[in-house]
Parts: C-alpha cells; sequence; structure tokens
C-alpha cells in the first residue's frame, strides 16, 4: 500500500475527548479516497496528521514506504512531500497567479520554474491566466489556481479540505467533475474531505465514512452511498 496509518490515537489538547480512536487505513498510489463525515467526526483532524500539522499520541503513518510519524520518529511538514489545498484556498492576494503557482518550486532554477508553471497551468486549464490576481479570478478559477500551486512541486499525495465549500452549487458540480479529470491525468494519490455526498459520489474511487472519530464504512461510491457512481 502507499499509504498507511495504523493504530492512530490523537486529542487536541484542551478537549476531553479522544477525536481520532485506534483509526487505521491503507490506500493504493493514485487512489482517489473521499472521507466523508459530519462536523466533528474527525476528518479533518485525518488530513492534518498526514500534513504533520498534528502530532497523534499513538500510532505509525507509512507514505511510500517511508515512516513519517511513530512513537519514536517524526518528519517535518516541509519534508514530506506533501500537497494541501485548503477551504480558502490560501491564494496571496499581492501575488499574480504565475508567482502563486511558482511560490513553492524554490529549489528549481528559473528556467525549471517557468516550464513547470506552464505544465501545471495547462493541466488546470489556465493558460493565459499568469498575469491576473486572485480578486481578478472567478471562484472556480481560484480553486484551480490553489490546486496548481499544490501539484507545482510533483507531491506524492494532494490533500483537499471542504474544497468546494465556497462555489455556488452549479459551479460545485461542474468543479468537482473537472476537478477528478485533473486528478487522474495528474496520477497523483488524492485524498478529499467533504460532508457532501454528492461531492463523495462525484469524485470517489473508494468513500471512507467517519463518524465519532472512527471509520464507520468503506466502499465504492455505490457501496456505501447506494447509488450508481457519476459516468467517468
Amino acid at each position: 500500500m502507499f499509504i498507511q496509518l495504523k493504530d492512530i490515537n490523537f486529542q487536541y489538547k484542551n478537549s476531553n475527548d479522544v477525536t481520532i480512536k485506534n483509526l487505521t487505513l491503507s490506500i493504493q498510489k493514485g487512489e482517489l479516497v473521499t472521507i466523508l463525515g459530519k462536523s466533528g467526526s474527525g476528518k479533518s483532524t485525518i488530513l492534518r496528521i498526514i500534513a504533520g500539522l498534528e502530532i497523534p499520541f499513538s500510532g505509525s503513518l507509512v507514505i511510500d514506504d517511508k515512516t513519517l510519524v511513530s512513537e519514536s520518529h517524526f518528519i517535518q511538514p516541509e519534508k514530506r512531500g506533501v500537497g494541501l489545498v485548503f477551504q480558502d484556498y490560501a491564494l496571496f492576494p499581492h501575488l499574480n497567479v504565475a508567482d502563486n503557482v511558482k511560490f513553492g518550486l524554490k529549489k528549481m532554477s528559473r528556467n525549471q520554474k517557468l516550464h513547470r508553471l506552464k505544465e501545471v497551468l495547462q493541466l488546470v486549464g489556465l493558460n493565459g491566466f499568469e498575469k491576473r490576481y486572485p480578486y481578478e479570478l472567478s471562484g472556480g478559477q481560484q480553486q484551480r489556481v490553489a490546486l496548481a500551486r499544490a501539484l507545482a512541486p510533483n507531491p506524492s499525495l494532494i490533500m483537499f479540505d471542504e474544497p468546494f465549500s465556497n462555489l455556488d452549487a452549479d459551479l460545485q458540480k461542474q468543479i468537482r467533475e473537472d476537478l477528478r479529470g485533473i486528478i487522474k491525468e495528474a496520477n497523483v494519490t488524492s485524498i478529499f474531505v467533504t460532508h457532501d455526498r454528492s461531492d463523495a459520489a462525484a469524485l470517489a474511487d473508494r468513500i471512507i465514512e467517519m463518524e465519532d472519530g472512527r471509520i464507520t464504512k468503506i466502499g465504492t461510491p455505490d457501496e456505501i452511498l447506494g447509488i450508481y457512481p457519476y459516468v467517468r
């Protein structure tokens, strides 16, 4: 398996309740997984643990045969090769599209950065938008910039935390279908966190359903939601 979380337990410092309880999960390389659950189920905490923003008090995390978390081991977030797209996209308002996308490419030469910029903008359908600023873009275009920035460093894993919460219903439907195609073309392992069952049906190869810090169901959209998945 490409990603393995084993016996993960986590509790926030100021909470009396354990947020994640004995969670074990495996994800295959190239798989697109949706973690589905209500607010407070622990789904976003899983992303934060994988990204290295939170440290579990027990359990282990292995990605691509590399141990990132164990009882005696912890790899810092910046060394994990993991991309994370937040709800608000977190674009820098004072930087144009090109500079937002190139922000995480500090180790590349100028020519390498320009080549990679062109690749990812073509992938997300934003060629010609290099000089625009975030305020000049629609919500869907801003999301594509955030995706391009996350993909630019060639992460081994990219994760999305409620990526469609700021979009209206019509745009949400279009973007999620486009996004699945982009992710599959990029051939990058992906995890989406959502409370929306329609998002899960449209995006996922496999759905992980969570409740009260535990996994309750794992299966295809058809198995979990009882509906035939979107035509792909």
